[in-house]
């Protein structure tokens, strides 16, 4: 019990400290690798010819855009 306690501090004090930081230098809170983008890559699926699931889904979505339209 006495390491749960421990442990539980530990992570209050961790996010107090992170709260203090973020408020003191009201910057907004961003990834460090720059994701899909810094390998090129302009979106998720970067295939030429997108899998049976991505036309499924692809498809799906199309026929709920233009029943949404009409």
């Amino acid at each position: 019990m006495e390491t749960f306690l421990l442990v539980f501090v530990v992570f209050l004090l961790v996010v107090l400290a992170m709260s203090v930081g973020y408020l003191l230098q009201r910057k907004t809170i961003s990834g460090s690798c720059g994701g899909i983008a810094s390998m090129g890559m302009e979106k998720a699926c970067d295939c030429d010819e997108p899998c049976d699931d991505k036309k499924a889904r692809m498809a799906k979505e199309k026929s709920w855009q233009e029943n949404r339209i009409h």
